[in-house]
């Protein structure tokens, strides 16, 4: 099992592969019981909020969380730089555990509410404000530099496994118990966690890496955060091309599609069939990165993955059965998925240590918090002027992310590390 010194990660004598490490695995094991007990606690909150309330009402509990989060998603990267990010995930699924278990007996005691479901997504993102970017800074804590890459991959398949299981297994919570068994499993599965965080060996910054002196106060680091990024001569082109890229994807994917459905007549088990496509894709993508460890020319690849991807989305509304646009999401999949991998690897391995909070926080406000605005533009755009002129628009906004990671020369040749 490999050692971390009080140094740093980087400074192993000896590097082991990411997936034979006992300490990553740890992690590894930590992150999908937590992803997983997310997805289950959003199919038992969906479900208790349409039982306790009009269609409407359960829309508005859904969206609940959102605000929080993107409001305090910055704050959230700075928590995490100073406090670490293991210490503020710890506690972040501690929180999140006893929140959800509270509600949990609480509606198995008194029936459903809606005012007890909404101050449970209040509180949920809030915490995922701190939460996400701890996340995002830890891998750099507990691997080598050599292997933040393949870790970002073996990330990708924990999410991708967490949405696979998490439905069903959300599904069975309520079958068996209602939303309050299903938020029971969703609590535990958080639960499991936390142990397996405390046992997880962390690397010390080096000394030089530090970002925030002793008299820095938040606002500071905050700025200074921002600063560091707008001046980086790769992650400033990098969070461009992110922006660019997600806006124009999160569209098509999520509302475009299930229009696109509804008027090719495919029904929700075509666009199931759709969107498996597109888990496969996204699943090669992770495994890709994570058995590859590594793969040449990272910024030139993922400016290309981009561009050819939004080409695949843009045909994605002209593929005429359901069986042309399974295997056309399978396309998108794999090249957004292999794009996004990149982005997230090269996105750890250019940033200071010291910086990953605040960068996995900018990072996590541009996908979370502005590119689901383009939802909303997209179902009144395809109302208006139907799917293909939308998919098209869309994959020309897409397409621009990756003419940005190309013409910026150090993100065009940036490397992975060996």
């Amino acid at each position: 099992m490999t050692t971390v010194s009080a140094t740093s990660a980087e400074a192993l004598p000896v590097e082991r592969p990411a997936h034979r490490d006992g300490n990553v695995l740890r992690w590894l094991v930590a992150y999908t019981a937590s992803m997983v007990g997310d997805n289950v606690y959003y199919l038992a909150l969906a479900w208790a909020a349409v039982r306790a309330g009009t269609p409407a009402q359960a829309g508005v509990v859904m969206a609940v969380s959102a605000l929080p989060r993107a409001l305090l998603m910055l704050g959230g990267g700075v928590v995490a730089d100073r406090l670490g990010p293991r210490r503020v995930v710890i506690g972040s699924d501690a929180v999140r555990c006893a929140a959800v278990l509270g509600v949990a007996a609480l509606l198995w005691l008194a029936g459903p509410g809606l005012w007890p479901l909404a101050a449970l997504a209040l509180v949920f993102g809030a915490v995922d404000a701190v939460f996400m970017p701890a996340v995002g800074a830890l891998p750099a804590r507990v691997t080598s530099r050599g292997q933040l890459a393949r870790v970002q991959g073996m990330r990708g398949l924990a999410i991708r496994f967490a949405s696979v299981a998490g439905a069903p297994l959300g599904g069975l919570g309520v079958a068996l118990g209602g939303a309050a068994a299903a938020f029971g499993i969703a609590g535990l599965l958080i639960a499991v966690s936390v142990p397996l965080l405390v046992s997880v060996r962390i690397g010390e910054l080096p000394p030089d890496d530090t970002a925030a002196a002793g008299d820095s106060t938040a606002w500071r680091d905050l700025v200074g955060g921002l600063r560091y990024i707008r001046h980086h001569r790769v992650l400033a082109p990098l969070m461009l091309a992110i922006a660019l890229g997600d806006l124009g994807f999160v569209g098509p994917l999520n509302v475009g599609l299930a229009l696109l459905a509804d008027r090719r007549g495919w029904g929700a088990s075509g666009m199931g069939w759709v969107l498996a496509g597109f888990s496969v894709g996204a699943g090669a993508a992770s495994l890709l990165l994570t058995v590859r460890g590594r793969l040449p020319r990272a910024g030139s690849l993922a400016g290309c993955s981009i561009l050819a991807g939004s080409a695949a989305v843009g045909a994605l509304a002209h593929v005429p059965n359901v069986l042309g646009a399974a295997g056309t999401a399978v396309l998108v999949g794999l090249l957004t998925g292999l794009s996004g991998a990149l982005c997230g690897a090269l996105l750890q391995t250019q940033s200071e240590p010291a910086y990953l909070g605040r960068v996995t926080a900018v990072a996590g406000l541009v996908s979370l918090g502005f590119a689901p605005l383009s939802m909303p533009l997209s179902a009144a755009a395809i109302g208006t002027w139907g799917t293909g002129p939308v998919f098209a628009v869309s994959a020309a906004v897409c397409a621009l992310g990756g003419v940005v990671a190309l013409a910026a020369p150090a993100l065009r040749r940036a490397e992975l590390p060996h």
